[in-house]
């Protein structure tokens, strides 16, 4: 799997989990969540980690899914921010082995250029 396929798929399932935890929300907690948009409006602030605290889940089984919606909201953040940095290593990777092969090569020739001179000195049988 590519890091593309990955972060297509978590950031596909964390989206979902959102929408269904929110209508999950709404359907278990009529009382803290009258409505589907409220319930829409708790699943993303859980797993955007924002969590204003408006809105909170009651019962056990909210709880449960808040906890879901949570640990989702983590994992995306996470896979986003290693996704990010294993960009920044790779360049940075990318650029010292460049470089590195430049001083070699240039060292190389160096080499090479002195070996020349020296063989230029040697009598010649």
């Amino acid at each position: 799997m590519t890091a593309r396929r990955a972060g297509f798929l978590i950031a596909t399932v964390t989206v979902l989990v959102t929408i269904a935890s929110g209508f999950l929300m709404w359907a278990l907690d009529h009382e803290e969540f009258p409505n589907i948009w409220l319930g829409l409006w708790w699943a993303v602030q859980t797993v955007t980690t924002v969590g204003y605290g408006d809105v909170t889940p009651r019962n056990d089984v909210g709880r449960v899914i808040a906890t879901i919606v949570m640990l989702t909201g983590i994992g995306f953040l996470t896979v986003v921010t290693a996704a990010i940095t294993a960009v920044f290593v790779e360049s940075t990777r990318r650029r010292f082995r460049e470089d590195l092969e430049k001083t070699e090569h240039g060292r190389h020739d160096e080499i090479m250029a002195r070996l020349d001179r020296i063989e230029a000195r040697l009598p010649r049988d």
